[in-house]
């Protein structure tokens, strides 16, 4: 079992953003912004395009309604999706608000925030997200 797939069971703790029966929404520990989320499937696939066409669409559809309530959470010009990352063999989405292009830039400096912080904007994305 992969480190993504033991946070969405909870043998792992997260800042959980969002969840049902298929995916799993959660903050991203090294944040680019606040409101930084991941988006994973609960079934263990390493690569997105890997996945059969109708669970991809259900991936991509659960991902909207994560970064609609991240965008309702922290008002923003846009919220990016990226697909990146090789460290965790997993398929996931980064969701990102944005106010510029900068934000979505990996390079750059990680925030470095309390737990209390991490909590408060978990919970302000789980309250939208429940929301619908």
């Amino acid at each position: 079992m992969d480190i993504f797939s033991k946070i969405a069971a909870g043998e792992i703790p997260s800042y959980k953003c969002a969840e049902n029966d298929q995916f799993y929404a959660f903050l991203d520990i090294n944040p680019l912004v606040k409101g930084h989320t991941l988006v994973i499937p609960r079934r263990e696939v390493d690569y997105i395009f890997d996945m059969p066409d109708s669970e991809l669409a259900q991936f991509q559809l659960f991902a909207k309604q994560v970064a609609l309530a991240v965008g309702r959470a922290f008002p923003c010009k846009k919220v990016a999706q990226v697909v990146l990352g090789l460290e965790v063999p997993h398929a996931h989405i980064h969701l990102v608000p944005l106010q510029s292009e900068a934000d979505a830039d990996f390079r750059r400096e990680k925030l470095k925030l309390s737990e209390a912080e991490f909590k408060e904007i978990a919970d302000k994305i789980y309250a939208e997200f429940c929301k619908g």
